[in-house]
């Protein structure tokens, strides 16, 4: 953040908006305000750069419920998620994706509103968490349910860089890691890295030890949900490809007759001018 800020040419004179203007939107949970302040202590002393911070309670981390649950009951829980997709799965007494969507849909709405002020920042940040932040860019780019099931966590701390084009739209500049990226071989193990860290930092300290769980029956259940959801995408694009070589034959088969056709709709619309 400092290096990019460095690259920009310094305000010239009190004119037009400050290129080296930041605003950060923060979660207001702790972590993420920790992390605010970090990326702040970093830039703060940068020449020219002016910043604010808003805490937003839209941008807080998916709700996981309130773990009060036996680790039988957990067990369930997650291996239940994993079939049932991590989308569309409501954790008891907590979110689903979908519902972290609806939440960043009125936080859009509000940014899309203060894009048109004259006054708005240069730089926007948004300090957020790994599954709002893939949720968020599932509905800014509106990517389908498949696209954000393929994606793997993002790591902490990750910029994820978005940049405005000359037409005004958006584009990702970091690119994101899926499973379909992952060799077979290494599933396994970067699944139980994932999955070993999403346990202990979303239950907020509750379950300390992963032996508490049945990590390898959750594992299961997930690489079968990635497995299935791999098989589905093949079966897609086999599918489709199928269908253009039929399509493609036809063209080839029936070319005469689809040149007739073009010369007597030529002469239909001749006579008709």
């Amino acid at each position: 953040m400092r290096d990019f800020l460095n690259s920009i040419s310094p305000p010239q004179g009190k004119s037009g908006r400050n290129p080296k203007s930041v605003l950060f939107y923060t979660s207001p949970y702790l972590r993420a305000r920790q992390t605010c302040q970090d990326i702040i202590s970093g830039i703060k002393d940068v020449e020219g750069v002016e910043y604010r911070v808003s805490e937003e309670a839209r941008m807080r981390e998916q709700d996981f419920g309130n773990f009060q649950s036996t680790p039988e009951e957990m067990d369930q829980i997650w291996e239940q998620r994993a079939h049932y997709g991590h989308f569309f799965y409501r954790i008891p007494h907590g979110e689903s994706a979908a519902d972290v969507y609806d939440r960043i849909a009125s936080f859009n709405e509000t940014l899309f509103r203060k894009f048109s002020q004259e006054s708005f920042p240069n730089v926007l940040v948004l300090v957020t968490h790994g599954i709002w932040a893939r949720v968020f860019l599932m509905k800014w780019f509106r990517w389908s349910y498949e696209e954000f099931e393929s994606l793997r966590n993002i790591p902490h701390c990750q910029y994820l860089v978005m940049k405005q084009q000359a037409d005004g739209k958006y584009c990702l500049k970091t690119p994101l890691k899926t499973w379909d990226d992952l060799p077979e071989a290494d599933v396994d193990e970067e699944l139980r890295k994932e999955i070993t860290q999403e346990v202990k930092f979303n239950t907020q300290g509750k379950i300390e030890h992963t032996d508490d769980l049945d990590i390898a029956s959750i594992l299961r259940a997930q690489k079968e949900a990635i497995k299935e959801s791999r098989t589905k995408d093949q079966e897609i694009k086999q599918a489709y490809m199928e269908s253009m070589n039929k399509f493609s034959k036809y063209l080839q088969d029936n070319q005469s007759v689809l040149n007739s056709t073009d010369d007597l709709q030529m002469e239909s619309g001749s006579s008709s001018s």
